[in-house]
């Protein structure tokens, strides 16, 4: 004879409460979840200044924790960081000089309202002052090196913040027009001798993964993109995840296709490890320096990690 549970109503009733606990979404519909995000992401880029998120949850029905947890689980930011992501976007746009005869004329069209804010907030998300991204990194200075290594070419360029690009390749010169194009009115410097240490490090880096680099990096990207990379940068050397993993661990599962596409346009190889990103089953997908590439470097690190475990 089975004995009766003791204090049913109890029992039954703490694991619905621990769900909630552990979710708080887990009673909300998906799919009309998936629409108050989506009105959110529009009011974020519609409005201005753009609601708080307090404004937001009152207008969706979530309460403020409810709404900043949805919206970062769909989107991978918050809502104050995706506003000022957009805000970036449409800064960039306004640069464009067919948009705008000026920084100033810039400023006011991608939405700010006082030119101090405006120059206190574009660095950062430009990776430059605002005037120079108008003229494509015109009165900036890149040096820039290239090397040999064990897989091919090798280009390694600075800006006066860190390393901006690591470029892999059969064909040098093609790194440096790669590069050109990139920072087209940039002023570009061959590295003197001090440079080629710069480089000589990346080259170790590559030989060598499990040596790290110190090295300050200068990458410039959106926010999203910033964000997968530095997700990157917490992989070990030896170890590989699955752009669905990734996109886990960032806390929006629903966005793998978006994380992979940031994942493609790293624009530092190895120094970035976008090559430990797999499929879900463990083969390679495309790289942008080339699959042959990915797979070598991944073979070295799983080397060197069995032969310092041994």
């Amino acid at each position: 004879m089975n004995e009766p549970a003791l204090h049913p109503k109890k029992a039954d009733a703490m694991p619905a409460t621990a769900q909630r606990l552990a979710d708080p979404l887990s009673t909300v519909d998906a799919d009309g979840l998936q629409q108050q995000i989506t009105c959110c992401c529009r009011w974020l880029e519609a409005e201005d200044p753009p609601p708080a998120l307090q404004e937001l949850a009152r207008r969706t029905g979530l309460s403020p924790w409810q709404l900043h947890r949805a919206f970062k689980r769909s989107t991978g930011l918050t809502p104050k960081a995706y506003a000022k992501a957009r805000r970036g976007q449409n800064l960039r746009a306004a640069l464009a000089p067919a948009r705008s005869s000026s920084v100033t004329d810039a400023a006011y069209l991608s939405g700010y309202e006082a030119s101090s804010s405006f120059y206190k907030d574009a660095p950062a998300m430009l990776g430059m002052a605002p005037g120079a991204f108008r003229r494509k990194g015109a009165n900036q200075t890149i040096r820039f090196a290239v090397a040999e290594c064990s897989l091919g070419s090798l280009l390694v360029a600075s800006t006066a913040r860190g390393v901006c690009s690591v470029l892999l390749g059969d064909d040098a010169q093609a790194l440096v027009h790669d590069l050109q194009r990139r920072f087209a009115a940039a002023e570009l410097v061959g590295g003197d001798a001090r440079y080629e240490q710069t480089v000589a490090q990346v080259v170790a880096l590559v030989e060598q993964p499990r040596v790290g680099l110190e090295l300050p990096l200068d990458i410039q990207g959106t926010a999203f993109q910033q964000r997968v990379w530095q997700a990157l940068q917490a992989i070990p050397a030896g170890q590989t995840i699955s752009y669905s993993e990734l996109a886990q661990r960032l806390g929006m599962p629903q966005a793998a296709r978006a994380v992979a596409n940031a994942v493609a346009a790293n624009p530092i190889a190895v120094a970035v490890p976008c090559h430990r990103v797999v499929r879900n089953d463990g083969s390679l997908s495309g790289y942008r320096w080339g699959v042959e590439r990915k797979r070598a470097l991944l073979l070295r690190e799983a080397q060197q990690a069995k032969a310092r475990n041994s």
